[in-house]
């Protein structure tokens, strides 16, 4: 078990959204707005993509319910500002939009279908090409995320290291496939969070898109009940 493509997408993040941050000081907040409508354009995009190949709508419907329930009893929101203000007064930082930053930076990586394949593909001992081809991406995204909210995205790569490699090592550790229809259902999962961030980041409307995450779980544990009944 390697962790190749995490290390180098972890590191691509840190390098694009530093990179951000010092473009960051010469947009003016007419831009920084325009950057923000781009992004959350992306993410609409692309979530929409990922919802189209969903393998059972009512399994992700069902864990998308419970998700949100459970991550707004959990108040999942919550610990992760707690979590991202901790950072910004342990490293001084003085941006006031540091924890939306390191949030949106963390879904935003980790939510699509390429940081859940790519981690699998990992955790199974094959070759990084999905995550490298994300790192790539995810350089130009950081980029663009971090002119319009700051160093917290930078931070966000802290999130994506947990998460990538949380994946594989479990993944490792099980030593089997995973059914295509479930990852196709995590992916619809991902997706619809992608859509709620991309509606956020262009102030449509308000929903705290972190506490989506628990749904991933719901989804999971469905399809292993599902598998061991007559629907599937």
């Amino acid at each position: 078990m390697v962790f190749t493509g995490t290390i180098i997408n972890t590191i691509t993040v840190i390098v694009g959204a530093s990179l951000g941050c010092i473009l960051k000081r010469g947009l003016s907040e007419k831009s920084q707005t325009l950057c923000f409508q781009v992004i959350g354009l992306f993410n609409v995009a692309l979530g929409v993509k990922m919802t189209m190949g969903m393998a059972f709508p009512l399994v992700v419907l069902i864990s998308l319910l419970l998700g949100v329930l459970l991550g707004e009893w959990l108040r999942i929101d919550l610990s992760v500002e707690k979590f991202g203000e901790m950072l910004k007064k342990s490293f001084r930082m003085k941006n006031e939009r540091f924890t939306d930053g390191f949030l949106s930076g963390f879904l935003m990586f980790c939510m699509g279908s390429m940081a859940i394949v790519g981690s699998m593909e990992e955790g199974f001992g094959r070759e990084s090409d999905l995550l490298l081809t994300k790192s790539l991406m995810d350089l130009f995204s950081s980029f663009m995320l971090a002119s319009a909210l700051g160093v917290g995205v930078v931070f966000s790569s802290i999130g994506l290291f947990l998460f990538q490699g949380g994946i594989t090592l479990v993944v490792g550790l099980i030593g089997s496939n995973v059914p295509e229809v479930v990852i196709a259902d995590l992916t619809a999962v991902g997706g619809i969070a992608l859509l709620a961030l991309g509606f956020v980041l262009m102030d449509l409307f308000k929903m705290k898109v972190i506490n989506f995450l628990p749904a991933l779980i719901f989804c999971i544990v469905i399809h292993v009940i599902l598998s061991y009944s007559s629907f599937v």
